[in-house]
């Protein structure tokens, strides 16, 4: 009875709150993002398109407090920039979450993101990769060019929300990168997401999201892998620290 009322009150606070926070933080991006443009080059405007997404979501992803909680759990050193940050995917919260990295980074996504009013076009010209609507080779000019750029790259390669704690196939263009660009590769195990909100539906649960940097996978540790083998020695990896997660829950 206690955890239904929990629910409750989660979702009817947090759709409230993220409607009104919305409403009143968006326009604010906007302007501030606007003023910027004409005193800032375009590298450092690129810069702070990101960071205000990167606030966006911090902001949207605190909002369930205290029925929803994160914790992040680094490995022992921070993850080196630029670099692959690798998540499994269980709801539409990941993304979200990924403002928490703090750095400057670049999401992988599918097309939806961009249909999203305003944010969509704040995607765009934060340079989001919108993987299904590029040719191969262009992603891998893009990708390569921002990591140059020391832009990290944050990617979901289940390529749509698993929606359970079961982990979906790994596609493999985020490898081939890797491979070619030379990036460490960070997985990064996400639990406590699946029903935040569970696929399909808009009610949230309360509970515990947890963040586990995994150590880095460096080039000299891949580089003689070939894109299949490397995307299933990251996703058995992640598989195998999601599962250790789980059983100390």
């Amino acid at each position: 009875m206690f955890y239904r009322l929990q629910t409750i009150l989660l979702n009817l606070t947090f759709y409230l709150l993220f409607f009104a926070v919305a409403a009143v933080l968006v326009p604010i991006l906007v302007v501030y993002g606007c003023v910027l443009v004409p005193f800032c080059s375009w590298r450092r405007t690129l810069k702070r398109i990101r960071a205000l997404i990167r606030v966006y979501g911090i902001t949207m992803i605190h909002l369930g407090w205290p029925f929803i909680r994160i914790r992040t759990e680094w490995a022992d050193e921070p993850p080196p920039e630029p670099c692959i940050y690798i998540c499994n995917h269980r709801a539409t919260s990941d993304g979200f979450l990924m403002g928490m990295l703090g750095c400057e980074g670049v999401q992988v996504v599918n097309i939806w993101p961009f249909k999203i009013p305003v944010l969509g076009v704040f995607a765009r010209l934060a340079g989001y990769l919108s993987i299904r609507e590029m040719p191969a080779e262009e992603f891998m000019q893009q990708g390569t060019r921002l990591l140059d750029d020391g832009v990290s790259i944050i990617a979901f390669p289940e390529g749509t929300r698993s929606g359970s704690r079961q982990m979906g196939p790994f596609h493999g263009a985020l490898f081939r990168l890797a491979l070619r660009s030379g990036a460490p590769i960070v997985p990064l195990c996400l639990s406590g997401t699946e029903d935040k909100p569970t696929k399909g539906s808009v009610i949230m649960k309360p509970g515990l999201i947890r963040m586990r940097f995994m150590p880095p996978i460096t080039a000299d540790v891949y580089q003689e892998m070939s894109p299949f083998k490397l995307k299933n020695h990251v996703r058995n990896c992640m598989i195998s620290e999601l599962e250790q997660m789980e059983q100390e829950e």
